[in-house]
């Protein structure tokens, strides 16, 4: 039997072979040799990260931070280098959801 942990640095390595993983770091390499975009979207990440965590824990949506997220969502996406970088992490981000979901599914079943 395979040790779970040289498959895992498999599943690794196979994931850098990727069209999205190598897309993903074009991008994340693109944004980052801009200074001013970079700072921008993460303003917009963080901003994010901490609406969607007041949001779990239960507190009601604030209206002025979701319009000032949303206008911010908008700016950042108007941008061809956020707007790449962006969508590139959503793609390799739906590859490692689709993982931990037959991950997942596998431990269930047992």
């Amino acid at each position: 039997m395979q040790n779970v942990y040289d498959l895992a640095h498999e599943l690794v390595r196979s994931l850098k072979e990727t069209d999205q993983f190598k897309d993903y770091k074009d991008a994340q390499k693109a944004l980052k040799a801009n200074d001013q975009v970079n700072a921008m979207m993460n303003d917009f990440q963080q901003k994010s990260m901490e609406f969607q965590a007041k949001t779990m824990m239960g507190e009601a949506p604030d209206q002025d931070a979701l319009a000032q997220l949303q206008n911010l969502y908008s700016i950042v996406m108007s941008d061809p280098l956020a707007s790449s970088f962006f969508n590139a992490q959503m793609q390799l981000q739906t590859i490692i959801a689709d993982i931990y979901k037959i991950i997942g599914e596998a431990v269930d079943e047992e």
